[in-house]
């Protein structure tokens, strides 16, 4: 069930859904509302929350990210030295439901859970609803050790 999910969003030219982000840092903790859109050709992610910086906006497209703000600088500097950041946090999490080689595959507490490896120093795990398929939450682990935690939700 998982690999025809995985499929069939290889082949959503649109979709989106909503990620409440918590990245953890050395010294700091961040988190952030997303809200993440695909659209033919790349994706949008657009910060909810915290209100001080609602609508900062991230365009990723053909390799390039392009940032729009008005007069609001968003610094929370990489989580990783691969340039994992809270923004960047859902599209990796995109990109290794629908290319990630499949580690492991096991069900919990009514859950099927899905080990996925997108970059060899990145380890991507999700946790779906048994019989929808929908993804709930996720942890993107960077040289073994889980940075970033994300609670999914709004998915259409």
């Amino acid at each position: 069930r998982y690999e025809e999910f995985s499929r069939e969003l290889a082949a959503k030219s649109e979709f989106g859904f909503t990620g409440d982000i918590r990245a953890e840092y050395q010294d700091k903790t961040a988190e952030f509302t997303i809200e993440y859109s695909r659209y033919e050709g790349g994706c949008t992610v657009t910060v909810v929350e915290p209100e001080l910086i609602r609508g900062v906006t991230a365009h990723m497209a053909d390799g390039k990210t392009q940032l729009e703000f008005s007069g609001v600088i968003l610094d929370v500097g990489p989580r990783d030295e691969y340039g994992l950041t809270p923004m960047s946090a859902l599209p990796t999490l995109v990109r290794a439901m629908q290319t990630g080689h499949l580690e492991s595959i096991r069900s919990e507490n009514g859950q099927t859970v899905v080990e996925l490896k997108p970059e060899d120093h990145l380890t991507v795990t999700v946790w779906f609803e048994e019989e929808t398929m929908t993804p709930t939450y996720a942890e993107i682990a960077s040289e073994g050790r889980v940075a970033v935690y994300c609670d999914l939700r709004d998915w259409s």
